[in-house]
C-alpha cells in the first residue's frame, strides 16, 4: 500500500504498467470514503496527455520516481472514461469491471500476499541504534523535444553597385594649320566608326554640321548562381537543471524519564 509520502510524491511522475511500458503522468489520486486511503489513481495518456485514464492503486508501488501500478499499460489506456474528481459506485463497479478486480482491491488471477507478522526489533546488546535516511537518486530520460527540417525560401533585398562609364564631348583644340589631323578619341571601334558616327559631310575647308555623340549606360542582368550547401545534423550540448525534492532524515535523541519521587 502507498504510504502518504508516496502518494504526495508519486504525483507528476511516471506511471508504467506490469509489462513495464510506460503509460502517462500521474495526474492525482482517488481515496476511499470510508478508510481514507488511495484506491485509484488519474493518469494522463495519450500523444500529448490529453486523455485522463484511471487505474488501480491497491498493490501499486512507488520506487526510484515512478509508480509501478498492478494492471498493464493497454489496460489502463482502454480504461472507460471518467470525468471529475470524485467516483461514485457505480463507476468504481465498472472500472472493477474493467480490471476485473474484486471488492478488496485485488486483481484476479494473482495471489494476495499473506499478512507478514512483524516482531519488534530487540534493542542491541551494545545500546547502539541505526540512524537512516532518504537520499535523492537523479536519472535523465531522453525524450523528442523538437522537429527541424530544411525549408528554401527567397528573400529580395536591394543592391547598389557604382559602374564606371564614359561618353564623349566636343572639346575645341587650336593647333596650327602644317599640324596634321590626329583622330579623335571615341567610344566606337576603329572599324565602325565611320558607321557609327552620323554627321553631314563637311564642306571643303569647312566643319560638319553636326556630330554624334555617344555615351555608355549601365546594362544590368541578374544570374541564379549557387552559392553554399547546407546540411542537417546534430550535436550534443550539455546544460544542467537544477531538481528539488523533500527528502527526511531521521534523528537520534536521549528520551530520559526521571525517578519517581526525584
Amino acid at each position: 500500500m502507498l504510504s502518504e509520502r508516496d502518494v504526495s510524491a508519486a504525483i507528476g511522475s511516471t506511471a508504467y504498467g506490469t509489462d513495464g511500458h510506460r503509460i502517462g503522468t500521474v495526474e492525482h489520486f482517488f481515496v476511499d470514503d470510508r478508510t481514507g486511503t488511495p484506491s485509484w489513481v488519474a493518469v494522463a495518456t495519450g500523444l500529448f496527455g490529453t486523455r485522463h485514464s484511471i487505474a488501480p492503486v491497491g498493490d501499486a508501488t512507488f520506487a526510484d520516481g515512478g509508480l509501478r501500478l498492478p494492471v498493464t499499460a493497454d489496460a489502463v489506456k482502454a480504461a472507460p472514461h471518467m470525468a471529475g474528481d470524485h467516483l461514485d459506485p457505480a463507476e468504481e463497479d465498472t472500472l472493477r469491471s474493467h480490471y476485473a478486480i474484486d471488492r478488496s482491491g485485488a486483481v484476479e488471477g494473482q495471489a494476495t500476499p499473506e499478512p507478514v507478522a512483524v516482531s519488534p526489533a530487540a534493542p542491541p546488546p551494545d545500546g547502539a541504534m541505526t540512524r537512516s535516511e532518504e537520499q535523492l537518486r537523479v536519472g535523465t530520460e531522453q525524450v523528442a523535444a523538437t522537429r527541424v527540417r530544411l525549408v528554401k525560401y527567397v528573400v529580395t533585398e536591394e543592391v547598389q553597385l557604382t559602374v564606371p562609364v564614359r561618353r564623349e564631348e566636343i572639346r575645341v583644340e587650336e593647333v596650327p594649320l602644317e599640324a596634321p589631323d590626329e583622330p579623335g578619341e571615341s567610344l566606337l571601334p576603329p572599324d565602325g566608326a565611320a558607321a557609327g558616327r552620323h554627321h553631314a559631310e563637311p564642306e571643303v575647308g569647312g566643319l560638319p554640321d553636326e556630330i554624334v555623340l555617344h555615351a555608355e549606360r549601365p546594362v544590368v542582368t541578374v544570374e541564379v548562381v549557387p552559392t553554399e550547401r547546407v546540411r542537417l545534423r546534430t550535436e550534443l550540448v550539455d546544460g544542467t537543471e537544477t531538481v528539488t525534492r523533500q527528502v527526511q532524515r531521521e534523528r537520534i535523541v536521549v528520551d530520559q524519564d526521571g525517578a519517581p519521587g526525584a
